[in-house]
């Protein structure tokens, strides 16, 4: 995929999650929204990976870990979601981490507990994305 490509995926992602945010608005747990932005992508042809488990190779060894991806859309976007209050270090840190160990290029960590999703929205990139062409 290109970066152009992968824009514009993250793009189409986070229009699904705003209709999912204006359709239910606040207040319901992150499961919930998942399940629903899941559906929005499948129905609209995407092929998305849901509470995908991630292993992490260690001097070739694979180790199980308790490292669960919300989604993973066209096997090249992670989407982290969340329904709380407040954004917080750690939750960027786990993105980037499930980013890293599985060598995808955008992130997009999505809080549903806000008025305005897109004010919430963050989005990452990382050096797998500074390698792709343009």
């Amino acid at each position: 995929m290109t970066k152009k490509e992968i824009t514009q995926l993250s793009y189409e992602i986070t229009g699904f999650a705003i209709k999912v945010h204006k359709t239910l608005g606040p207040g319901l747990l992150e499961s919930i929204y998942e399940e629903c932005l899941k559906i929005e992508l499948i129905n609209n042809g995407y092929d998305v990976k849901q509470q995908l488990y991630t292993t992490i190779n260690y001097e070739g060894v694979d180790i199980k870990t308790k490292l669960v991806v919300d989604l993973l859309v066209n096997d090249a976007v992670i989407v982290e979601l969340k329904a709380i209050e407040e954004i917080l270090p750690i939750h960027e840190a786990q993105l980037l981490t499930y980013m890293k160990v599985l060598k995808k290029p955008q992130g997009l960590l999505i809080n549903f507990f806000t008025d305005n999703i897109t004010k919430s929205l963050k989005p990452f990139i990382n050096e797998y994305f500074k390698e792709l062409p343009n």
